[in-house]
């Protein structure tokens, strides 16, 4: 018998994620603040439950896709929060983002009233959980992992076990300073580009098909170059990424400097205005210093 799921968070990618737990047959009820997200999972066949604290009362593992710690302690700590109907032995499973510190901190915290607290970020934007193919990182205990296994495979194909909490939170970091630091480094070379003269399309057929290829490059170019800056999440909420990093580098004693040059790429994309837009939007404060676009040609 499949334990009966709860879930919060039904963004970009969370409502995915729940769909595909629907459609492995799990026994889903689902709780958001966009009506419209909700309303979409009924019609899938979620039960849906109009606060925190009573989903949590229904349900013995809630699943939480939430964009950061702060959201996070509302959901379970505030008004009608999950905390009110959680009792000792069950189990939150964090599928968001959060500070790997602050998720080891939360789950002692949680402890004492005897409630489980595991984190399993993931990595692969919203194609990727449309198709339940997500990569998913694991911190917690081994014995934990096991018993989920077949909820966190009903949303990610790739499901690795990273260690003890806080380690699915750190590995996930690792991944998007990586992908990060790559946006950062197309966001002033292609504008370059473009300025000495190379034609935006070609160029991009190089880059892509040679050794300057990267995820980022071919998630983000063809964006780009068709001037949409939508397809993924916001600059402002990546931007926790690049926090995160600075701290781990005062805190360790450990330098970062390519790290640190992409954080100051991401601070004049935010002071440019442009925090609500996807991470490519960053181009465009280098292609204003250049007075260039690199864009498609326009064929009238």
């Amino acid at each position: 018998m499949k334990n009966r799921i709860g879930f919060i968070g039904l963004g970009q990618m969370g409502k995915w994620m729940a769909i595909n737990l629907l459609r492995a047959g799990f026994d889903l009820t689902v709780f958001d603040i966009d009506h419209q997200a909700l309303t979409l999972l009924q019609t899938k066949g979620a039960s849906v439950a109009d606060s925190p604290a009573k989903l949590s009362a229904q349900t013995e593992w809630l699943i939480l896709c939430l964009p950061n710690p702060e959201v996070i302690d509302t959901v379970i700590w505030g008004k009608d929060g999950a905390v009110e109907g959680l009792s000792s032995g069950q189990l939150i499973i964090d599928c968001g983002t959060s500070d790997y510190r602050w998720t080891a901190e939360f789950a002692a915290k949680l402890s004492e009233k005897g409630i489980r607290f595991v984190d399993a970020p993931v990595t692969g934007m919203e194609n990727r959980a449309k198709k339940a193919t997500l990569t998913i990182m694991f911190g917690g205990p081994k014995r934990i992992f096991d018993q989920i296994r077949p909820v966190l495979e009903a949303m990610g194909n790739k499901i690795i076990f990273m260690g003890g909490i806080g380690c699915g939170q750190l590995a996930k970091l690792v991944n998007q300073l990586l992908f990060n630091v790559s946006l950062a480094a197309m966001a002033e070379v292609l504008p370059m580009a473009t300025k000495l003269g190379l034609d935006p399309e070609q160029i991009s057929k190089v880059i892509n098909s040679g050794s300057g290829r990267s995820f980022a490059s071919e998630v983000f170019i063809p964006n780009i170059l068709e001037n949409r800056f939508d397809q993924g999440y916001s600059l402002i909420k990546a931007y926790k990424d690049m926090i995160c990093a600075s701290r781990i580098s005062a805190d360790h004693q450990i330098p970062l400097p390519v790290v640190q040059a992409a954080t100051a790429t991401y601070q004049m994309a935010l002071e440019s205005g442009l925090g609500n837009q996807d991470k490519g939007a960053m181009i465009k404060v280098f292609e204003q210093l250049l007075d260039v676009k690199f864009r498609k040609k326009v064929t009238l």
